[in-house]
């Protein structure tokens, strides 16, 4: 069962999210909420890059952190329908015999397991964007990070739950 939910507009996504339907659910959420952050990182680094103050070091490490940043964000963003896909396995699993049901939670905790992974990485490109970043967007940097770690705690109560 294929879900995009990256062609959707954010309203589109939004009153789909508030609907009576099974997905999105909060796996989704996490990992959409995850990607915004990396968004902010991304945001954040790209108005980093080339200021006066910055060494050639300081760029190319802008530069990484923006191109590992645009990654996770991009895979987040994947992950928020790979995990309503995941989930509607998991129920059609819920008919079928124990072990279909086992390799289907198992693929349902497999989603929210690599949102976990993918926040944490992100959340490790903020401190140099702190310590030498545009100084007038920390306050992006620190919503970044909430948003990393809303997405990062909501992701683990979906491994939780798929268990």
């Amino acid at each position: 069962m294929k879900v995009q939910f990256s062609n959707k507009t954010l309203t589109e996504y939004l009153n789909q999210l508030a609907s009576k339907e099974s997905v999105p659910g909060g796996g989704s959420a996490a990992g959409l909420t995850a990607a915004l952050g990396a968004g902010l990182i991304s945001m954040v680094a790209n108005y980093s890059i080339g200021r006066k103050a910055n060494t050639a070091a300081d760029n190319k490490k802008f530069n990484a952190i923006l191109a590992k940043s645009e990654v996770y964000r991009r895979r987040l963003l994947e992950l928020a329908s790979l995990d309503s896909e995941a989930y509607l396995q998991l129920c059609q699993a819920r008919n079928l015999d124990a072990k279909a049901q086992k390799a289907a939670s198992k693929a349902a905790r497999a989603v929210p397991m690599e949102i976990c992974q993918l926040c944490y990485k992100t959340l490790d490109l903020a401190p140099y964007l702190v310590m030498k970043g545009n100084p007038y967007l920390l306050s992006d940097v620190e919503v970044a990070v909430e948003l990393l770690s809303a997405g990062f705690n909501g992701a683990l109560v979906m491994v939780r739950v798929n268990s």
